[in-house]
């Protein structure tokens, strides 16, 4: 393989950062919205976080529902999920860990929900890359509200298909013993 070619499957920082919060997303234990979500500053990883139900209670997953007696986690009008968010449990790590986290960037699996959007506005996380589209109707009024006043800037993403691909193929292949000539 050349070294343009490997150039080519190289992931950009964006994309590199997406699959860290893609790979955080497999720990979740929400059984309806598996989300993973990376903090970055100067790139370097500050915290990671994933949604599921807070630390110490029964994760979904283990117990196959978030309230007993639901068909699933969303079938209730009035009983809330139980999940932490992603973002949410990335920003309470740094937090924890005694992280600033001002001027930094987050790289989602999903689009912030509007209270997790004023917690990352909040936390000075500026920048905030999603790969997933989740909000509508009202709430993109108050998101777009947030971006025009230039409180925090929002780009959708995806990784390209061949760096999705070749991420698979380190995952599953023994790294060190893959052929890049």
């Amino acid at each position: 393989m050349s070294t343009l070619e490997r150039e080519i499957h190289r992931p950009t920082w964006d994309e590199y950062f997406m699959l860290m919060a893609k790979l955080a997303s497999t720990r979740s234990t929400c059984l309806a919205f598996p989300v993973g979500a990376v903090i970055v500053k100067d790139r370097q990883v500050l915290a990671t976080g994933y949604n599921g139900s807070p630390s110490g209670s029964a994760h979904c997953t283990a117990q196959g529902y978030c309230y007993e007696g639901l068909s699933s986690c969303d079938a209730s009008k009035t009983l809330p999920s139980r999940a932490v968010h992603a973002e949410a449990n990335a920003i309470a790590q740094a937090a924890r860990h005694g992280i600033a986290t001002q001027g930094a960037t987050i790289y989602v699996t999903l689009e912030p929900c509007i209270a997790c959007l004023k917690l990352i506005i909040s936390a000075g996380i500026r920048e905030v890359f999603y790969e997933t589209n989740f909000n509508s109707g009202n709430k993109l009024l108050v998101r777009d509200a947030f971006v025009a006043d230039n409180l925090v800037t929002l780009k959708q993403m995806n990784v390209r298909e061949a760096i999705a691909s070749n991420a698979s193929r380190f995952l599953l292949e023994p790294v060190s013993l893959l052929d890049f000539k």
